[in-house]
């Protein structure tokens, strides 16, 4: 599954009026990076560079010079658009995202930075006042191992600031959550509760629960008992998120936001509302009856919004220490995470909703966690193949080299694994022969790189956020931000790709893995595109193709590392609209 790469031929000089096409909107005077001739690996030649570009419809009619775009408007051009030289590259394409739960942290207690359980405590006592008695306190983003303590806090912390209303509250990775004393007694947990299978209870000495809940399971004992936001709210919610993308010159998200926020997002779109493409991933665990359901209930060929891939989660986080790995944490020796998945049901799984046609995406952070997620898509394009390549075989699949019809059916699936954290070497190379791509998101190493090492040792941490070494084994690399976990903001991901060192400067993780950011926007752009089977509409600016794209400040690929980093976005255009302008 080798990415695509296009070329497109520019007119040397202007077309005649008989060539034309009246476009709604031209915009010249640009540095334009069109995206054609950008490669994922060895750029040895400049990608092509236009000064204009013109829209009509929502998509690209023509780029060129100022000449050759600007002789085919007329007066029935409603608008001409000088861009002052500023640098322009196609919309980025964030390939995984969870906006309806950022919008929800924004509108409740939010936690992001806080520097300590101090300041924590300050933030939910102050928004606590403003509620009614015993209504649910909720709100994310905090993140311990930011504190001087890096101490986790618990039901105690909580109950000193809480009063009569119940709190839980996710940590930054959205794996764990601290609840307080209310929360417990709501949900019924007492020490002698069994945590669901993939899942934990924290209990302190006495057989006492702490308040911390690890992963999903033991969390839905008590997000049960909280009442679910109307439409109007995650309405507002989703807004926010969607003008926070825009901002940041995010055209297109991939996301897992519930099945109810898709639906808002449905209204949105009706009410010409929706502003930014959304494409919305379903949940794995789900029957495939309920799946195909969904589905069926929205135009797949919509550009705007549709549904897509299935996404199950094989494991949790490394910075709540639940990531699964094959051997013991090198800071806690007697944990090795949580598991999701008994492999033989993973895989029966898998193979049903595969010979469903169903794309899968798998989070897989640990390297266990990656190597079932392989196991599984293994068995399950092998039990498509058995009845599409050959009737019978018993050796290996793929075949080294794998066959013609393998390699056509391995290449249309696009199976994906989310976050790829860390691997055993031997699993870059299954990536690459299962055609399995890599979907990941750089600005982690930002805030992990701080403990990383004091987790996996360091002979793992030579395979660890190993970008460079997925695309040296030819696998598709395709970027996100795993909003909120990160800011989504691309220029944060860029800066992280091609230095490996934190925003200070002050410590760099593996710096032989660092990317170039020609090959860092590929991922960030077409990448992503081909990550979702839009390769053909998205990711380039070239003639056909949708006028989603972003005017930046200044050019990212001649800035320092830090011009990269605090990068502006001066517009941002969707189907050829302006949809963001710097104030």
């Amino acid at each position: 599954m080798k990415p695509l790469l296009l070329a497109f031929a520019l007119c040397a000089a202007p077309l005649s009026a008989q060539q034309c096409t009246t476009p709604d909107t031209v915009f010249y005077n640009g540095n334009i990076l069109t995206g054609v001739g950008l490669q994922p690996r060895d750029q040895r030649d400049a990608p092509q560079r236009v000064e204009a570009l013109s829209s009509a419809n929502g998509k690209i009619l023509l780029t060129g010079t100022n000449a050759t775009v600007r002789h085919c408007a007329d007066p029935k051009t409603t608008k001409l658009v000088d861009l002052h030289g500023a640098f322009v590259l196609p919309g980025f394409n964030d390939a995984h995202t969870h906006i309806a739960g950022a919008g929800q942290q924004k509108l409740s207690v939010d936690l992001d930075n806080i520097p300590s359980l101090a300041a924590m405590q300050d933030k939910i006592k102050t928004y606590a006042a403003t509620l009614a008695p015993g209504q649910w306190i909720q709100g994310g983003g905090w993140d311990h191992t930011k504190w001087a303590s890096h101490s986790l806090p618990t039901a105690h912390d909580l109950d000193l600031v809480t009063g009569d209303h119940p709190a839980y509250l996710e940590r930054t990775d959205g794996h764990i959550a601290v609840v307080n004393t209310a929360a417990l007694r709501a949900a019924g947990i007492t020490g002698k509760t069994l945590a669901p299978q993939g899942s934990s209870i924290d209990v302190d000495d006495d057989g006492n629960p702490t308040g911390i809940l690890r992963e999903d399971a033991a969390r839905a004992l008590v997000t049960a008992h909280i009442p679910k936001p109307d439409a109007a709210t995650r309405r507002r919610a989703l807004q926010l998120s969607i003008d926070d993308a825009l901002t940041h010159g995010v055209t297109s998200v991939q996301d897992f936001s519930d099945w109810d926020d898709f639906l808002v997002l449905e209204q949105m779109e009706r009410d010409h509302a929706l502003h930014l493409r959304v494409s919305e991933w379903l949940t794995f665990n789900d029957s495939l009856d309920t799946l195909k359901a969904e589905r069926a209930h929205h135009n797949l060929n919509d550009p705007l919004l549709k549904t897509a891939m299935l996404k199950g989660f094989m494991d949790g986080s490394l910075g709540s220490r639940t990531a699964a790995l094959a051997a013991p944490y090198a800071d806690d020796p007697t944990n090795s995470g949580l598991p999701r998945y008994d492999q033989t049901k993973l895989t029966q799984m898998a193979a049903d909703r595969a010979d469903a046609g169903l794309q899968l995406g798998f989070h897989a952070i640990g390297d266990n966690a990656n190597t079932i997620a392989l196991d599984a898509f293994r068995i399950a394009e092998f039990s498509q193949a058995l009845g599409k390549c050959y009737s019978a075989h018993t050796g290996p699949f793929p075949r080294k080299p794998p066959t013609p019809c393998e390699n056509e059916l391995l290449t249309r699936d696009r199976f994906r694994i989310e976050h790829a954290q860390v691997l055993l070497p031997a699993d870059f190379d299954r990536f690459h022969q299962l055609h399995i791509i890599a979907s990941m998101q750089p600005s982690h190493l930002l805030t992990d790189m701080a403990w990383a090492e004091q987790r996996l040792g360091p002979e793992r941490s030579n395979y660890a956020y190993a970008w460079k070494s997925f695309l040296d084994h030819g696998v598709t690399l395709a970027f996100g931000t795993d909003y909120p976990v990160e800011s989504i903001s691309p220029f944060r991901g860029l800066y992280s790709a091609v230095t490996r060192s934190n925003e200070a400067d002050t410590q760099t993780f593996h710096p032989e893995q660092r990317l170039t950011i020609h090959q860092a926007i590929y991922a960030y752009t077409q990448a992503s595109a081909f990550a979702q089977f839009e390769e053909k509409r998205k990711g380039i600016l070239a003639p056909g193709y949708l006028a989603d794209f972003v005017v930046l400040d200044h050019d990212l690929t001649t800035s320092t590392p830090q011009q990269i980093l605090h990068t502006q976005v001066l517009r941002t255009v969707l189907n050829g609209e302006t949809v963001y302008l710097a104030p």
